[in-house]
């Protein structure tokens, strides 16, 4: 009884071992952002919401965003739909709904095929009532 029970842990153990040298590694790029965090300050209700991330692509090969996506449907994200190519850059363009009164604080997740994907970018801001 003791020896099939240490047989099927080692033939478990080597099958683990087996199954994950059979994956190749992707190729994996790395997206810097200039900021990774926009301050709105206090704007007044139905002003420009839009601000623009930009980022560089400091790997090797092209860089594909895969998936912008907002915390909720307040905020909407635009993005390059192109791959960038090494060291050039792209946008992401993000417009809150400025006619919502009050402080926010609001995250848009940037999925990749970069090595440090997803990022989390923020925007916050407080919006105050027309006079």
């Amino acid at each position: 009884m003791k020896k099939s029970l240490v047989m099927m842990i080692m033939l478990f153990l080597a099958s683990l071992t087996i199954q994950a040298q059979d994956k190749p590694a992707a190729p994996q790029d790395s997206i810097i952002f200039k900021s990774i965090v926009h301050d709105y300050g206090t704007i007044v209700q139905g002003s420009d919401g839009s601000c623009e991330f930009s980022f560089t692509n400091k790997g090797k090969t092209p860089l594909i965003l895969n998936d912008v996506k907002a915390s909720c449907g307040c905020t909407v994200p635009e993005w390059t739909r192109t791959p960038i190519a090494p060291g050039e850059k792209g946008t992401i363009k993000v417009t809150y709904n400025t006619n919502n009164v009050g402080a926010f604080s609001k995250s848009i997740t940037v999925n990749s095929n970069a090595i440090n994907s997803p990022l989390i970018l923020s925007i916050k801001g407080n919006v105050t009532p027309k006079q």
